[in-house]
């Protein structure tokens, strides 16, 4: 085997040359491919530059739908984004990006949680496409004030941002919502009760008291705290009354946003 020691001066400078060439195109491929501090895609150029074209696009749906009043400007949009979790540095190309925007329309009112959710796709060239939610933005097409059939902007759309833009934090935070995604309850062997929690996109993620009834009969209150886009799984001491077909479960936040009426789940 040829050693550095083995070779001529010459060769050695060659070899390290070569050695050095090759790190440094190692350092370049981390760098196009979002390595820490590298990439021009982040948070808060994302969060200036989503609301702004989804304005643009919102208020041509609306001059489509034939909603009067409705400008870029009275929107009003701010959105919060996040990439991959509570666990992910906010930053980098990905179709991990989530966005949570408000804005402000008389025709289509805010849920009670006061936001929207997208789902973005950002790429290295620092281009996106946005869908958002088919409940506030509309479907893939709609029907405009002349009876036609006609694509709906909203629905899905491309934006660009300044690689160069501010880069400042905008300060537009949104609560995680605290949602349940058991369908079922599901009763161990000595008769207690498992429910799992969700808690979403969000700041400060979820945290508050859970209290499940069966009936008349109170199974318990217990605590859940959890980091967004995570799940948990809550057990409740007491034993559900036999033949106890439904439980309730109501909600307490602390932290987040969770519905104020409880939900109605079924016994397994």
């Amino acid at each position: 085997m040829t050693t550095l020691r083995s070779l001529t001066p010459r060769a050695v400078g060659v070899a390290l040359a070569v050695l050095l060439a090759v790190v440094g195109l190692g350092a370049i491929a981390v760098a196009a491919n979002g390595g820490p501090g590298s990439s021009t895609v982040t948070r808060a150029r994302l969060e200036r530059s989503l609301p702004v074209v989804f304005a643009n696009v919102y208020a041509e749906q609306a001059r489509l739908l034939g909603h009067t009043g409705v400008t870029p400007a009275s929107l009003d949009a701010q959105a919060m984004c996040d990439k991959g979790g509570a666990q992910s540095a906010d930053v980098g190309p990905g179709s991990t990006w989530v966005c949570l925007m408000s804005w402000t329309d008389t025709n289509v009112p805010m849920p009670s949680e006061g936001y929207g959710k997208f789902e973005l796709n950002v790429h290295s060239n620092d281009c996106y496409t946005a869908g958002g939610p088919s409940k506030l933005t509309g479907y893939l097409t709609l029907t405009d004030t002349r009876g036609r059939e006609v694509s709906n902007p909203a629905f899905e759309f491309d934006g660009c941002f300044d690689p160069g833009g501010d880069d400042t934090p905008t300060g537009h935070t949104f609560p995680s919502v605290t949602s349940v995604i058991s369908t079922t309850a599901a009763v161990d062997a000595r008769g207690r009760v498992g429910v799992q929690l969700g808690c979403g996109t969000g700041a400060d993620g979820c945290v508050g008291t859970a209290t499940l009834t069966a009936g008349s009969t109170t199974l318990g209150t217990v605590p859940y705290e959890m980091t967004e886009e995570s799940t948990t799984m809550l057990h409740f001491p007491t034993a559900s009354p036999a033949g106890a077909t439904e439980v309730e479960l109501t909600l307490t936040p602390a932290t987040g946003y969770a519905s104020s009426s409880g939900s109605t789940l079924p016994v397994q």
